[in-house]
């Protein structure tokens, strides 16, 4: 029977209740419940491994005996931290796609909003005891939202963009949708969405491709009082050219929920510019997708997958590793 390794910190009520998902389909072991020697010893069985971070999880040595790999299974749903390089090329990997879209499109909302209407530098001057009433906001409604990246997340945001009124550009790896917006073009049409975008939502996979995807001649290609919304990866952004970006353009504002060094693949969270010296940069740590019980519902979506691998049913979020390589 199929042995699936848990890497991430289930504990043993969780290990008990996948424990029980699986029977009859395969066996479940809890590495942090196990021996250094015992670790090597079951992952020389492993079959599929079930992780949030391989590279944080698996030492060296560890992944040496991963001879029977078939299937890693992520809870995350980026895939850009895999050290793919350790990674037997049989292996299938797959990413828990959809599991975060819901609660990301509404801080990418959020966000939004509070960059359109202008809340934080509002806030302080009141506080300073300045009371200027006349002072203008923004609309979402009748505005441009080009959304970069039409997935799971892109699309669970222009559902809210659209409600408030937004008229909605998109790109994909396609070029195609089912959805009613306005335009879908893939990276091809970059300069024609960001141009024309009063606000740019990120909300797509960072691959050797996305890279440094906007510098400092696609900041210029967007309005100079333009609204960015960053839900993806930093990566995305080449960070000097955003930092004088933003310096230069006082008007233009972006939102960022992801940053270029994180704890999560770094081990410590770092600025490598004064950002909290610019007004117009409203920041999160990386928490948009942190509302009560998403992680139970990503486990499951990744148990579920993992069924559907030892079934023979469709498997969501498959990676094409060459792209990451």
């Amino acid at each position: 029977m199929p042995r699936i390794a848990i890497s991430w910190q289930a504990g043993k009520e969780q290990t008990e209740r996948w424990t029980r998902y699986f029977e009859g389909l395969a066996t479940v072991v809890d590495l942090a419940q196990l021996t250094p020697q015992g670790r090597v010893g079951a992952l020389a069985d492993t079959e599929i491994l079930w992780s949030w971070n391989p590279e944080r999880e698996l030492s060296d040595v560890e992944y040496a005996h991963l001879d029977r790999l078939r299937l890693i299974q992520l809870i995350s749903a980026g895939a850009d931290h895999l050290p793919f390089a350790k990674i037997a090329p049989k292996v299938t990997v797959a990413s828990n796609v959809g599991a975060y879209s819901e609660p990301i499109a509404e801080h990418a909302l959020a966000m939004t909003l509070a960059l359109c209407k202008n809340l934080l530098p509002n806030h302080r001057r009141l506080m300073d005891g300045q009371f200027n009433q006349a002072a203008q906001n923004r609309s979402i409604a009748g505005a441009t939202v080009g959304i970069v990246g039409f997935g799971g997340i892109g699309q669970a945001t222009a559902r809210l963009m659209r409600q408030l009124g937004g008229r909605v550009m998109a790109i994909n790896r396609s070029g195609k949708t089912d959805q009613a917006i306005e335009f879908i073009g893939t990276l091809d049409q970059l300069q024609h969405v960001l141009s024309a975008s009063d606000i740019v939502v990120l909300a797509l996979a960072l691959t050797k491709v996305t890279r440094g995807l906007l510098g400092e001649r696609e900041l210029a290609w967007m309005k100079d009082d333009a609204i960015l919304i960053n839900v993806a990866r930093a990566a995305l952004i080449d960070e000097r050219a955003f930092y004088e970006h933003l310096k230069s353009h006082p008007h233009f504002s972006a939102g960022i929920d992801a940053w270029w060094v994180e704890p999560f693949v770094s081990g410590a969270f770092q600025m490598n510019f004064p950002y909290a010296t610019l007004p117009n940069l409203l920041g999160s740590p990386h928490n948009s997708p942190m509302v009560a019980g998403v992680i139970g519902r990503a486990t499951e979506l990744a148990a579920a997958n993992i069924r559907g691998f030892l079934t023979g049913e469709t498997v969501r979020g498959i990676l094409r590793r060459e792209e990451y390589e």
